[in-house]
């Protein structure tokens, strides 16, 4: 008798949903099916590396060596390039220089041949692959009773499958933009941004959200030319005289500047292993402590890498190294930083030598993200306040073409940067458009500066339980809000008493309300009861945010895939 096919959907056709494609094939059992729903018509890119994310100008923050391995390499993928698209993007197959970052929409026309070589790989191994493009799911409907899940596509039609799994990718709500005039909620579509401003245009934000705003905006207002120095020169259009930009954030830093990363892919086999994560948490009431993670992830890894820089450190409290990192940004001049930085990463790239301690944060970032979800209430504020900001500022990596224009428009008058702290105030202008601020600035004035054009440029923001698109999840409770426990009760209630909106008294103590639902480590959905679902995981970023903290790009599509594959053999196998 043949066996049963297992019906598998991926909902989202992005860079998510091609590195689990690829995880599913590696399986090689033909008793699956596997159809990929995407709205759009393109498979691979997602947002970030179609239209829909970027122009011609904007560029990718990593290298092609830093790229995991799809099925083929960028740099073999550059030969089989027809020239009119190499021409488009001025690349010279013969030159291809894989330690250089890409124009993203390259990047994205790659990743969509990947896609095609995964479809005919899953032809040759006999599996059936469906590709449903132009096709929205509209609702997920989980059936306990029959161990199925309905997939609602389009408000109408319904398909059975018996696992999902959501890589729906980026998502920016808006919530003014089209009822306000000049305010935008992302920068996304780039193309929106396409047009003369001759007026200070308001960017919230200093993250790479920010960044592809303006590069987008300044072509459109100036020209930036090159200059004998290596550097890039602005001047201004004669039909907008009286542009500029205004960048506004909470604390006045620029992010890092892109450097050579040792580790391309941002992994290191001196890091703890799982093993030895479960049994610290079986020493420790089930939680994970934040202060071990900092001593074994990050503070030892310099005892054989650089001795200097761990004998500065050994003996600091996490606070206290961010605290030391954060006091030259605080010293100088954001612009005069991000110059000495951008020195600093061209002598990085150049010798091919990385800027370690950067590297290291970034590597415990991303070791951070998955067993976050054991932190206790208390470490999980501590992270949020203290390390994340530093994570957020030092692994961006802004490449070095960006940040010559930042320079370029700083330098013509044309680029200003505003601390406006943490008690700044937005009013929305609904009737003549744009944005009012109220800030207190570093003298101690209180300020108010009106934006006509303003861009929310924060990044992609973590979405509530609340946002979740799939309603009948929500409905039938398949999903919960995920939640962090406090280790101490009297602590708990504190923080209850201090801010009632996030903390929650439960059966098993008081619990921290962090963004998005609930997931177990095979990023498995799970119920108010902590069960989880066997049939339903979720990839998409932006709903899992208060347990997978670290938004790692294609480094958490191949993490992620991997963890659910895993998952899905040990049960197809037994």
């Amino acid at each position: 008798m043949e066996n049963k096919k297992i019906r598998i959907a991926l909902i989202g056709g992005g860079p998510a949903a091609l590195f689990m494609f690829k995880r599913l094939l590696e399986l090689g059992n033909t008793n699956i099916e596997i159809t990929i729903f995407e709205k759009k018509e393109q498979f691979g890119a997602g947002m970030p590396y179609s239209r829909e994310g970027a122009n011609e100008e904007h560029i990718t923050n990593v290298s092609a060596n830093e790229i995991p391995h799809i099925v083929t390499s960028i740099k073999d993928w550059v030969q089989t390039v027809s020239s009119d698209i190499l021409d488009l993007f001025s690349i010279e197959a013969e030159r291809f220089n894989e330690y250089k970052v890409l124009p993203r929409l390259f990047f994205g026309q790659y990743l969509s041949g990947q896609f095609d070589l995964l479809y005919n790989l899953a032809k040759e191994k006999g599996i059936v692959a469906e590709l449903k493009s132009g096709t929205e799911v509209t609702d997920i409907k989980d059936k306990p009773d029959t161990s199925e899940v309905i997939v609602e596509v389009n408000t109408q039609a319904k398909h059975i499958f018996d696992k999902v799994i959501i890589c729906t990718g980026h998502n920016w709500p808006k919530r003014f933009e089209g009822k306000v005039p000049g305010y935008f909620d992302s920068p996304y579509p780039p193309s929106k941004l396409r047009q003369g401003f001759n007026h200070t245009v308001g960017i919230k934000g200093a993250s790479l959200t920010a960044i592809d705003a303006i590069r987008t905006i300044a072509r459109h207002n100036g020209t930036f030319i090159e200059h004998g120095t290596g550097m890039l020169l602005f001047k201004a259009s004669e039909q907008t005289p009286d542009f500029k930009i205004v960048m506004h954030t909470r604390h006045g830093f620029l992010p890092a500047v892109r450097f050579h990363l040792e580790d391309s892919h941002l992994k290191s086999d001196s890091l703890l292993t799982e093993e030895e994560l479960s049994a610290h948490r079986q020493e420790n009431d089930g939680f994970l402590s934040l202060d071990y993670l900092f001593e074994k992830d990050f503070k030892e890894q310099f005892r054989d890498k650089d001795q200097g820089f761990y004998e500065k450190i050994k003996d600091m409290t996490m606070e206290e190294f961010v605290a030391s990192m954060m006091e030259l940004r605080e010293e100088l001049d954001p612009f005069l930083l991000l110059k000495a930085e951008y020195i600093q990463a061209e002598k990085s790239i150049k010798r091919q030598e990385s800027v370690y301690w950067k590297e290291m944060l970034a590597i415990l970032s991303f070791a951070l993200n998955y067993p976050a979800k054991y932190l206790s209430a208390e470490d999980t504020l501590r992270m949020q306040k203290t390390l994340l900001p530093l994570i957020s500022l030092v692994i961006a990596f802004i490449p070095q073409t960006s940040c010559s224009e930042l320079l370029a428009l700083h330098a013509a008058g044309r680029l200003e940067l505003i601390a406006v702290g943490n008690d700044s105030q937005e009013q929305i202008e609904k009737e003549k458009g744009g944005i009012t601020i109220r800030f207190t600035a570093d003298d101690g004035d209180e300020k108010s500066a009106y934006y006509k054009t303003y861009v929310n440029c924060v990044g992609q923001p973590h979405l509530n339980y609340e946002d979740f698109p799939f309603k009948s999840m929500l409905e039938d409770k398949t999903i919960s809000a995920a939640t962090i426990r406090f280790k101490c009760n009297v602590a708990g209630e504190n923080k209850r008493q201090e801010l009632p909106e996030i903390v929650e008294k439960h059966s098993d103590g008081y619990r921290l309300k962090v963004s998005g639902i609930a997931i177990n480590d095979n990023f498995q959905v799970t119920d108010n009861y902590g069960a989880y679902n066997e049939r339903i995981f979720i990839m998409a970023v932006p709903y899992i945010g208060g347990y997978n903290p670290d938004y790692s790009g294609l480094d958490f599509c191949e993490e992620a895939s991997a963890r659910i594959s895993g998952w899905l053999s040990d049960e197809l196998l037994s």
